[in-house]
């Protein structure tokens, strides 16, 4: 699933629980390129290394700016429970980039900002719609069907799995 467009609407083919992780930075300091340079440049590296594992739970990410500061990632998961096994994992890229960050954080005094966010969505509490898109998001991670497989209203494919 690269950039083909999917004509018409197209709905994610997530049925499950999922979990969603954003996490990101924001350049508080342009000239200060030793204190988010690293930070800039750590990320890669470990979305390279689950992306090749596919044992590792993440499905799918996403870039994304939000200009003129804020770089982040959201990812999709398939279990809260393989995020945190990667972010704990003393053999992975995760653990020394975490460690070399805390060590800048607190020399760079503000230079960098940094957050995350990780949200645990259980199944029937999630919906998606794409209309004229490649695969994109929740659909990206986990294929995309058109919208009538799974209901043709929000309300009913927030529904499916609750009823």
């Amino acid at each position: 699933m690269g950039t083909e467009l999917f004509a018409g609407r197209m709905t994610a083919e997530a049925e499950g629980e999922v979990t969603v992780f954003l996490i990101g930075m924001r350049i508080n300091r342009f000239r200060a390129l030793r204190s988010w340079l690293p930070v800039f440049k750590a990320m890669p590296r470990m979305l390279r290394e689950l992306s090749q594992d596919e044992g590792s739970g993440m499905l799918s990410y996403q870039l994304l700016f939000g200009p003129p500061r804020v770089l982040y990632v959201v990812q999709y998961w398939d279990s809260h429970e393989k995020l945190l096994e990667y972010a704990s994992a003393q053999d992975k890229e995760h653990r020394p980039a975490w460690a070399a960050f805390n060590r800048r954080i607190r020399e760079g005094r503000g230079k960098v900002g940094f957050w995350h966010e990780t949200y645990v969505v259980p199944a029937g509490a999630h919906e998606a719609i794409y209309l004229n898109m490649p695969a994109f998001g929740l659909g990206k991670a986990t294929g995309v069907v058109p919208v009538g497989r799974r209901g043709d209203r929000a309300a009913d494919r927030l529904s499916l799995k609750r009823a």
